[in-house]
């Protein structure tokens, strides 16, 4: 009895895939963060506007970073403030081989270029708590009153002169 043989393989699957340049960019900003010398991806007010993006949840991942796909390949920018003491090139090879690999790698397309932009350099000086950006002042608290509607506050109205 010969029996038709079967086979366990599925017929292959139809479609298409797009990589957004939003995704590319992602990927290389992920590539460019882990690179030591690299303190931040963007500049100034955009890295500001990121930080309050971020305070709220809804942080830039790919700041600092743009992509643009083709049909297989894609070219990236990348904008960065680097660390002090080590030396601009080399922080910007390093930078520009790990996106080359992780963007190839992750998102199947061959990248073209990649062109780096070292906006700024971090001091040591600069890197202490203050690099963190503006403090948020603690709003005064108000001691509570006791009943007589009076406080050392010379502002509040029980204190103002009645014309």
């Amino acid at each position: 009895m010969n029996q038709p043989e079967q086979t366990s393989a599925q017929p292959a699957a139809t479609g298409t895939t797009t990589i957004t340049d939003t995704a590319a960019a992602k990927v290389a900003a992920s590539a460019a963060r882990s690179v030591v010398g690299v303190h931040s991806l963007g500049v100034g007010s955009s890295r500001a506007m990121g930080a309050l993006r971020g305070a709220v949840g809804a942080g830039d991942v790919a700041q600092g970073v743009t992509a643009e796909v083709g049909q297989a390949e894609v070219a990236v920018g990348i904008t960065l403030t680097a660390e002090h003491g080590r030396p601009l090139q080399q922080i910007a090879e390093e930078v520009r081989a790990a996106v080359y690999t992780a963007v190839e790698a992750l998102t199947g397309l061959q990248v073209i270029e990649v062109n780096i932009e070292i906006a700024d350099v971090r001091s040591a000086e600069v890197a202490g708590p203050a690099a963190a950006g503006p403090a948020v002042p603690e709003m005064p608290s108000r001691a509570p009153t006791t009943g007589s509607g009076s406080t050392d506050d010379p502002d509040t109205p029980e204190r103002l002169e009645q014309p």
